[in-house]
């Protein structure tokens, strides 16, 4: 292990760094968006089979797969995008599909009779999704919401397959130009243990106050 070698590499490492937490981070941000309106729009008949399809599309065919064709096959319509847009929305498509699931099993644990009683007392079906059902499905969903973004935060190693000069772009970069296989995947671990352990620790902490009813007062 040559620590000189690792010290060297730090600077590329941390500019790796900070493009794959902004890439995986606005992803998340898509995904989040998606899953919450894919979610609601599981209510009605039309927009629910759309929703259901474009669901079924993203949870059953690899992150890989869905990059080349945002990357290669949308040039071929006229529609260019950047490496840092095609990851962003990669992981944004393929995430909403999961967050879609995650939400749906939040609404559906609330008791309807919750949502009878808030309109029963004159709020409106719209105040009544805000204030009444909304709330209680986060905090319901937090575990599962957790669980995807670190998930989608992983995926962010095929990035590199786009040309994004990602963590892990980095590392295979290194290694081709300097051999030092060691030492690239040591600092590659440590790296992606420092984006997402936070997460996991956050997780945790959000899932130990939901089961004491921290935010049940």
């Amino acid at each position: 292990m040559d620590w000189d070698v690792m010290i060297s590499y730090l600077p590329r490492f941390w500019q790796a760094l900070g493009l794959t937490l902004r890439v995986g981070w606005q992803g998340v941000a898509i995904a989040f968006a998606l899953g919450l309106a894919g979610a609601a729009a599981l209510h009605f008949r039309v927009l629910g089979r759309l929703v259901n399809a474009y669901v079924e599309l993203f949870r059953n065919t690899p992150l890989l797969v869905q990059l080349f064709f945002i990357y290669f096959a949308l040039p071929k319509l006229g529609l260019r995008v950047s490496p840092e847009a095609c990851g962003t929305w990669g992981l944004g498509l393929l995430g909403g599909a999961y967050m879609t699931e995650t939400f749906r099993s939040g609404l559906e644990s609330i008791p309807p009779i919750q949502a009878e009683s808030a309109q029963s007392l004159g709020m409106t079906r719209a105040q009544t999704f805000r204030h009444v059902i909304l709330p209680q499905a986060l905090a319901t969903s937090v575990p599962g919401l957790v669980a995807n973004v670190v998930f989608l935060l992983k995926e962010t190693s095929v990035l590199s397959t786009v040309s994004l000069m990602d963590l892990m772009f980095t590392a295979k970069d290194l290694i081709g130009m300097y051999a030092k296989t060691l030492e690239c995947l040591t600092l590659l671990v440590g790296f992606y243990l420092l984006m997402l352990l936070p997460v996991s620790l956050a997780g945790d902490w959000l899932e130990r106050r939901l089961r004491r009813g921290a935010f049940g007062n």
